[in-house]
């Protein structure tokens, strides 16, 4: 249905070195359902998307992480690449900014390696949820079941692997958006009481350029 977001305001967060059809796909679909989008990002300006290794387009940022609340948001979406997670999960607005869709039980979508911010977050502890396979680790360290799907829904996150789910993970984003808040109590009830599983040793922030990162999702062999 063309208008099934109608009235809804959905925000993006990314930042340098995220992946572009992680990014342009969802953003996309999502719009087409009637929604406004809103990219958020840790400065104003431009960020930086890749395409695997290369550098893609620029993209216009709506508002930095400072300016912009949780609040005034129906849901938010989390695209992946390398580098772009890996910059907003040591910046502390934009780890608060994630965090306060969760404690307002507001649905949440997440691929690839998007999901590194949700552990930065604390978040996970008792969730079901995929990503790109590196990230297994770090999602169990931080409470979280890890699985091998193509998509994953979990009380109002949803969940994809890689550049070849976006198809089900845009249309599953969608479908969670229409369907709004979920029962926010209980959520931060579960995230006050829950023990947090031990957390690794810090991954150290990524110093390389944007073209000697990695793709989200390797070349074809």
């Amino acid at each position: 249905m063309a208008n099934e977001l109608q009235g809804k305001k959905i925000a993006f967060l990314a930042t340098d070195g995220v992946e572009q059809v992680e990014l342009t796909e969802p953003r996309k679909a999502i719009e087409e359902a009637g929604a406004k989008v809103e990219l958020i990002s840790l400065e104003a300006g431009e960020i930086q998307g890749v395409n695997g290794m290369d550098k893609g387009d620029t993209f216009p940022v709506d508002r930095p992480v400072s300016e912009a609340r949780a609040d005034e948001y129906d849901g938010l979406v989390l695209p992946g690449g390398v580098a772009n997670p890996d910059f907003l999960r040591v910046d502390e607005g934009a780890v608060d900014f994630v965090r306060a869709f969760f404690e307002a039980g507001k649905p949440v979508g997440a691929i690839c390696h998007g999901p590194w911010t949700l552990v930065e977050a604390g978040v996970l502890t008792g969730r079901t949820i995929t990503s790109w396979p590196s990230l297994q680790t770090d999602i169990r360290n931080a409470g979280g079941n890890w699985v091998d799907q193509e998509v994953v829904t979990d009380r109002g996150l949803v969940t994809s692997r890689n550049p070849g789910d976006i198809p089900a993970f845009s249309a599953k984003l969608v479908e969670e958006f229409a369907e709004g808040r979920h029962d926010a109590q209980a959520i931060a009830t579960t995230m006050a009481t829950q023990d947090a599983s031990p957390v690794g040793p810090e991954d150290p922030v990524l110093e390389a350029s944007l073209e000697s990162f990695p793709a989200s999702d390797p070349p074809a062999h």
